[in-house]
């Protein structure tokens, strides 16, 4: 039977979530609870055909493609994953099926990311990852956080999960203010945040949180200016992509103190590495990128998941985003 694996299962909820049995009875499932770097994925996943990821868990480039000779499927969570090389999969005629976002079983989950970022900033303000470490050595409270009623938002991003933060920040009774390169003013407003230009947003805001899709012209759009640009008492979370952001950068600028502290849930290297300098920071609040991560999101997008894999076993493969590797 083909052999299916998936990767990147960390809470090892996967089979638990979904229904697989119809997967399971006409094919062979191997579970990765571990992430696999590189090296270790030439030799695991060799005799796979089928690979079924996690958002950008784990990395499918070109040289890691090239050395997987039986795979002929992988999905994949969105439309598109940065870290997989489409091109190289369409050559080596390796089918890759995306989910479906629009489909109603996604219609409850959609508030997963805007409520982690704003329980991240919560506890970036309050301190509240040093605060339980504390308690949990036996100490008591040591640091002073600020409430963020009568405090500035500033939103780099103003999408889905923007206006829902945009929303979250009114009933906090904090002023929102947003900026992005292609919103107008009317946009704004009809989610009642003010448009600003990117360098008064960094001025201004108390908070700036990140709500931007990584690109291009995202990627580092966050750099020495901008965070030169804040208040020293101003706070940054970033529950977005972590390469949006100059990580050494902002390492530098949390170092010196030279804004208030930082709360963030993505990086440039996921899993961060356990000697990353960011690791040693009192004044950042580390969450492993768990802005999507609840059950009942993790249960859409396996269900997904299911779908696509049957479909291909079936030889009708549904929602290919590389039709070119089916010619």
């Amino acid at each position: 039977m083909p052999r299916v694996a998936i990767l990147d299962d960390y809470a090892g909820l996967a089979l638990e979530l979904t229904d697989w049995a119809s997967v399971q009875s006409r094919s062979d499932i191997t579970v990765f609870n571990r992430h696999l770097s590189e090296a270790d994925a030439v030799d695991a996943l060799h005799p796979f055909e089928v690979i079924c990821t996690v958002r950008e868990r784990m990395a499918l480039p070109r040289t890691l493609i090239e050395r997987l000779p039986n795979l002929k499927l992988i999905t994949i969570v969105g439309k598109s994953l940065p870290n997989l090389d489409m091109a190289a999969a369409s050559e080596h005629g390796v089918l890759v099926a995306h989910s479906d976002f629009a489909n109603p079983r996604f219609s409850t989950v959609r508030d997963a990311t805007p409520e982690l970022a704003w329980g991240l900033m919560i506890a970036t303000v309050r301190n509240l990852a040093e605060e339980h470490r504390r308690m949990r050595e036996g100490g008591w409270q040591s640091t002073v956080g600020v409430t963020l009623s009568g405090k500035t938002l500033g939103l780099l991003g103003l999408g889905r999960t923007g206006k829902r933060m945009a929303e979250y920040g009114r009933v906090f009774g904090m002023e929102v203010i947003a900026w992005s390169q292609n919103l107008t003013e009317e946009t704004a407003a009809a989610v009642g945040a003010r448009r600003v230009e990117k360098s008064a947003l960094f001025e201004q805001s108390d908070v700036v949180s990140i709500h931007l899709v990584l690109s291009e012209r995202t990627r580092g759009l966050v750099g020495e200016a901008e965070l030169a640009q804040m208040k020293p008492d101003a706070f940054l979370v970033n529950t977005s992509r972590g390469p949006i952001v100059d990580e050494r950068a902002l390492i530098a600028v949390l170092q010196a103190r030279r804004i208030a502290g930082a709360g963030l849930d993505v990086f440039d290297i996921e899993p961060l590495p356990s000697d990353h300098p960011l690791r040693l920071l009192s004044n950042v609040t580390l969450s492993p990128h768990l802005g999507y991560v609840t059950r009942e999101m993790l249960a859409a997008f396996y269900a997904d998941t299911v779908d696509a894999v049957l479909a291909w076993l079936d030889g009708t493969p549904i929602r290919i985003a590389n039709p070119e590797a089916l010619r």
